[in-house]
């Protein structure tokens, strides 16, 4: 990442986008002085050179925002506007061309209240809105040039109406893409838990602890989502999720970095119901578990008998986990 200002101006004046943003910055506006009104709004032409920036701005942010569907959707609302604008303008000045008031399709004639320039821009606007989203009834054409400019303006709107559906939907699917993951993924159980025929009790158990990932939002399989990190990547995302748990168990207390970055990628995340047995006595001991929400219970035999009650930042099953090392 280059932050020397010397070095990025030299590399930014060498290449096309430097004369096409001076081009762009050119003081054209002076020319209204000159003519003195504001009837020669093609000599702003030039700040249509800036629309690559605006473009690129719109591809940096989508990538950077933590809001992607919402930017969308403003992005593409602006979009809209945009070209709304647009058609204003050609409307207004096709009306100029023919004559203000000249038929009923044109603009009216500039008499009393209409000669306001707020009046001009909102009555096109209106116009427009009106024509590139075909829900509202607009004057009849009269002229051959009139007849060809709405026809444009009713593609132009069917175009308009099919992006906006076909965005939005793309943006709501994107939206409830974790839902719909998981909601299939619960289905699937509880059409499997029906077809074998389990009991009512260990049916709601399992739906309970459904509800508690979705609640906590721990329904994501992170191996997957940060799959398309690079390892480095990875371990460093790690350490920040699993570190903290990690320093807290005292037998890693006085390990050197290394080591517990070593581990901290071999973490996983599990989530057991209340009443979950994680371990029985007997049971063939694979891994190393520590508590890093809520309380566990050592109980007997019974079920009923606490001998211990091991609470966050304890740790069971390292005798096997240290063999192995």
């Amino acid at each position: 990442m280059v932050v020397d200002p010397i070095k990025l101006r030299k590399n930014y004046m060498k290449t096309k986008t430097f004369y096409i943003d001076i081009a762009s910055l050119l003081p054209t506006d002076l020319f209204y002085l000159v003519n003195k009104g504001l009837n020669i709004p093609y000599v702003r032409f030039n700040r249509l050179l800036r629309a690559r920036r605006l473009f690129e701005f719109f591809d940096r942010t989508e990538t950077r925002t933590s809001f992607t569907n919402m930017f969308r959707i403003l992005h593409l609302v602006l979009y809209i506007l945009i070209i709304i604008h647009w058609n204003a303008c050609i409307y207004f000045a096709i009306s100029s061309a023919i004559g203000f008031g000249s038929d009923n399709w044109v603009y009216g004639n500039l008499t009393g209240g209409n000669k306001e320039l707020s009046r001009k821009y909102i009555y096109s606007f209106y116009w427009s809105t009106l024509t590139l989203t075909t829900i509202g009834e607009t004057p009849q054409p009269e002229k051959d040039i009139e007849y060809l400019f709405v026809v444009v303006d009713f593609l132009i709107g069917v175009l308009i109406f099919a992006t906006i559906v076909g965005n939005v939907g793309s943006m709501i699917t994107n939206m409830n893409a974790a839902r719909s993951e998981f909601q299939q993924r619960m289905d699937g159980v509880k059409q499997y838990m029906e077809f074998r025929k389990v009991s009512k009790e260990l049916e709601e158990r399992v739906i309970k602890w459904f509800d508690y990932l979705w609640t906590n939002k721990q329904s994501l399989n992170e191996e997957e989502v940060l799959s398309a990190l690079p390892d480095k990547l990875k371990a460093e995302m790690a350490i920040h999720v699993h570190l903290d748990t990690l320093k807290r168990v005292s037998i890693f207390q006085d390990c050197e970095p290394g080591l517990l970055v070593e581990l901290v990628l071999k973490l996983r995340l599990q989530v057991f119901s209340p009443g979950d047995y994680i371990c029985r006595k007997g049971d063939i001991g694979r891994e190393m578990y520590i508590v890093k929400r809520g309380k566990l219970s050592v109980v007997g035999d019974d079920g009923t008998t606490v001998f211990a009650t091991l609470s966050e930042g304890s740790v069971f099953g390292e005798v096997r986990f240290l063999y192995f090392f």
